[in-house]
């Protein structure tokens, strides 16, 4: 019984912790650059609806819990230009301290350090699990021989551990394949470990060309994972690595989505998201961590995109103001708001669609 409850509770606490702290950095970054550049910041809001905890700060600033674990926000002094305000809010207005009264460049900075958040949060997670835990790397070790292959006519087994190719170190899989690759019908000889003994086969890739290069090929597959601990002066340059092969990557996906339609069905709303931390929450801490790093390096990404009402379309309005020299005239800057609501909106039902159907409801009811 017990069991089962942890089951059933696993996923919505493990979705509302890690989109708390995501959350919690994102807003913590505007914060941050508000007070840096001299504004006042009056609610600072983890969720959104009905308040269940909170307390006021010596500066005068709010900060709560509220009851809908779904975002958050910071609440600037000051947003309201002085010809939308009316003299009640005027009257409150701190001189100096109002986010609308402050330079193009500060307002800027301060839109631009949520998402800037995000990516150092992501960052920093990388890079203490590389120096803590480990980097995963894909150990060279066979854990497949395909039939009727180069590798099975050597005498290559699953659990062999290729130590060194033609005299090279082998330290990971990616090694073995891109040696492989680049060397088409010549004879390799590759030494192995094997029940605690080193011995040496001689094998000959076979040739295949694709997109009209030739590239060798063995018949063997890697899937022992290994984690490897990196010095500090080595964890933090590979912490940026990460990160921007997850940016690369999600962007290459979503540029898939809107030139090819590739990959929606995988498009994965809260639902998803829930299930997906419940699913890595039951596999240990580090595979929570990792998570969070990716989701935090993805809503950096996905906020800095130029649609009105995200952060990157505040910055696109900045950036046309810098180029034009006056501000967005209000009614474009309300129509673009209008239509980024009606566009994220159908994005998020789209994607809380492809959760129904993936964790399938609607085979359920229709059985």
């Amino acid at each position: 019984m017990l069991h089962t409850l942890i089951d059933l509770l696993r996923a919505p606490v493990a979705f509302a912790v890690i989109l708390g702290v995501l959350v919690f950095v994102h807003e913590f970054g505007h914060y941050a650059a508000a007070r840096w550049q001299g504004v006042h910041v009056e609610t600072f809001s983890i969720g959104f609806g009905s308040t269940i905890a909170s307390w006021t700060d010596r500066r005068g600033t709010v900060w709560k819990l509220a009851l809908i674990p779904l975002g958050g926000y910071v609440k600037l002094h000051g947003l309201e230009r002085g010809d939308d305000a009316t003299d009640e809010v005027r009257a409150r207005w701190r001189p100096g301290h109002t986010f609308h009264d402050k330079p193009l460049r500060a307002k800027a900075v301060i839109i631009a350090a949520g998402p800037i958040a995000n990516f150092l949060l992501a960052v920093v997670v990388f890079s203490g699990m590389f120096l803590t835990i480990g980097q995963s790397v894909v150990a060279p070790v066979v854990g497949d021989v395909l039939p009727n292959s180069p590798a099975a006519a050597a005498g290559l087994a699953v659990g062999d551990r290729v130590l060194a190719i033609n005299g090279a170190p082998v330290t990971n899989f990616d090694q073995i394949r891109s040696v492989v690759a680049a060397n088409p019908g010549k004879p390799l000889t590759l030494t192995i470990h094997r029940n605690h003994l080193a011995r040496t086969l001689n094998v000959t890739p076979e040739t295949e060309t694709v997109g009209g290069e030739k590239i060798g090929l063995l018949g063997i597959r890697g899937s022992t994972i290994e984690y490897r601990k990196l010095a500090a002066w080595k964890a933090l340059p590979a912490g940026v690595m990460a990160t921007w092969f997850v940016t690369r990557q999600t962007l290459a996906a979503l540029w898939g989505m809107i030139a090819h339609h590739a990959g929606t069905s995988e498009l994965s709303g809260p639902l998803g998201i829930a299930q997906l931390s419940g699913q890595v929450a039951a596999l240990g801490f580090a595979y929570v961590l990792r998570l969070i790093a990716v989701l935090s390096a993805n809503l950096g990404l996905f906020n800095l995109l130029p649609i009105p009402i995200l952060d990157g379309g505040h910055l696109l309005f900045y950036g046309v103001e810098a180029v034009m020299g006056r501000p967005v005239p209000r009614k474009v800057q309300e129509y673009g708001f209008r239509l980024g609501l009606v566009l994220l909106a159908s994005v998020f039902l789209f994607a809380t669609w492809n959760d129904l159907v993936r964790i399938g409801l609607f085979h359920w009811i229709h059985g």
